[in-house]
Formats: C-alpha cells, sequence, structure tokens
C-alpha cells in the first residue's frame, strides 16, 4: 500500500477516521493525504440567491466572498485537528493536507495512485446529528465510483484485533481476498471467514470457505472458518456482534441477490447495523 486518502469534514466521525488511518499508516507504512472539500454549492440555496434578489449583485457578491474566508478558516482548523489525531498515535508516516472547491467525489480521484491506494472516510459526516439512521451522501458516492478499497468508518475507534470477512465468492469479493493475501494490514490478526448460505445454499457457501481458505492461509494469516445460513444481513450484523469483532471486510456489490445502482441493499444495511469499521471493495 502505498497511499492512503483520508477524507475529513471536522465531524465527529471524519476524528475517528484519522484514528483509523493512523492505525492502517503504522502497520502498512503508507503515506496519509488529508483531503478537505469546501462545496460552495450547498451556500447557493435559493434563502440565499433570494438573498441576492433582495440586496443587490454587490452586497451578495461580499457575502459568497466571506463565505469563501470563512471556508479557509474552517479548513486550517480541520488540519490542524486531523494532524494532531495522528501525531498523538506516534506515526512517522509523511502526512499532506489538501483543501479544494467542488465535490468530494470528484476530488478524490485526483490524489490517489493508479494502484495502492486506500480511501478512509467516515460514514456519517458533519450532519450525522440530524440523520442518525441515514449514511452519508458523499460516502457512498466514493464507493460507488472509486475502484481502490475504502475503509468507511464508524464513530467510537477501538483498537482492532478481530476481522470478519463477509465472503459471497463474487467479482469484489474476490478482489478483497487477493488484496487481504498481499497486504500487511490485517497480518498477525485474528481473521475470521464466514459464507452465508441462504435457503438450501449451505454447500455452496461451503465451497466458498474451502476456496478461500487456503489462500489466506498460504499468505501467512491466521484463519478461523464459519459457514453461516439464514439471512445474509441477520447472520452477518449477527457474527460480528457475538464474535466480538473489531473490523469487517466485504464486497460492496454482491451476497448473490444484490444488483442495484446504489452500493447495494445488503452493504447499506449492514453499514448502518454495524458499529464497527468496514473495508468495501467494488
Amino acid at each position: 500500500m502505498k497511499k492512503l486518502l483520508l477524507c475529513t469534514d471536522g465531524s465527529a466521525y471524519s476524528g475517528t477516521a484519522c484514528q483509523y488511518g493512523a492505525w492502517v499508516a503504522g502497520r502498512t507504512g503508507a503515506h496519509i493525504d488529508l483531503l478537505y472539500v469546501s462545496n460552495m454549492a450547498e451556500y447557493e440555496a435559493p434563502f440565499l440567491m433570494d438573498l441576492g434578489g433582495s440586496i443587490g449583485a454587490s452586497p451578495y457578491i461580499g457575502i459568497v466572498d466571506q463565505l469563501t474566508e470563512i471556508e479557509k478558516e474552517k479548513a486550517k482548523m480541520i488540519e490542524e485537528y486531523a494532524l494532531q489525531t495522528i501525531e498523538k498515535a506516534e506515526v512517522s508516516v509523511p502526512v499532506v493536507f489538501h483543501h479544494d472547491t467542488g465535490t468530494l467525489v470528484d476530488s478524490v480521484e485526483q490524489y490517489l495512485p493508479e494502484e495502492g491506494g486506500l480511501i478512509i472516510l467516515g460514514k456519517r459526516g458533519i450532519n450525522a446529528e440530524t440523520a442518525m439512521e441515514h449514511l452519508g451522501h458523499d460516502m457512498e458516492r466514493v464507493v460507488r465510483s472509486s475502484n481502490m478499497p475504502c475503509l468507511v468508518t464508524n464513530r467510537v475507534y477501538r483498537d482492532i484485533k478481530r476481522v470478519v470477512f463477509a465472503y459471497d465468492g463474487g467479482e469484489s469479493c474476490q478482489k478483497a481476498l487477493a488484496w487481504m493475501c498481499r497486504s500487511k494490514l490485517l497480518k498477525g490478526l485474528d481473521l475470521h471467514l464466514i459464507s452465508v448460505g441462504e435457503g438450501h445454499g449451505k454447500g455452496e457457501a461451503s465451497s466458498r470457505v474451502a476456496e478461500a481458505e487456503p489462500k489466506l492461509r498460504e499468505a501467512g494469516l491466521t484463519v478461523t472458518s464459519q459457514v453461516l445460513t439464514g439471512d445474509v444481513e441477520n447472520s452477518i450484523e449477527g457474527y460480528v456482534v457475538d464474535s466480538k469483532a473489531d473490523m469487517l471486510v466485504m464486497g460492496a456489490y454482491g451476497h448473490s441477490r444484490i444488483r442495484q445502482l446504489i452500493i447495494g441493499s445488503t452493504t447499506s444495511d449492514l453499514l448502518r447495523r454495524c458499529r464497527v469499521p468496514v473495508l468495501l471493495f467494488r
């Protein structure tokens, strides 16, 4: 792994993302690029447009200029906080801060290497308190559009010792399997490989486990395997909770019946339910 692109917006979730970013960098030696994107289109709300019509063009332009300066000051505070968080973790890797204007999904691709990159971002953003059950819109767009793995972090940081890999044999999980075999990130951790057989699909789930487990062991990973039956979402969430896992790895598309334009209902549902970081592969 060459570079981590750590997306931050000053929210509680992005603060935790910085902690997880430091953890990843400490285990892999990857450089960290911090990215904050000011979406000035948010200030072009109807009330501001109405205000511009009421007070005239010149004062309205002045207000926009003031908002731009406010965003610059906000970026400085976000940078300072993120750097302090990473410094507390005592990780000695290069860290660079970037402040862009536009949308996060457009900015992300500019800072990722062609290969060897990882995106880290919170599953909710600055409006988390007012949208407790909703995933961040920017997060979903980034995961959906990027070919790089994305670590979607929860609100409260905890040390990662046990990892669950939900394997369905699909293309995205094949990518996850290959990545895990060559990455340093999970070496020495307690890895649990699970596959869910829906209905009469227990035999298929067993075959998937038999396919993936030897590859993980050959890569030097410590693996415990388990075949589950029942509903995919409930089975995976239940295993994460019962095993006291600290991270979930899964494909962003897959789990047999899910083929939708958004991330996929299984993935979205598990992101909402699981209070651990989720490493997604598309």
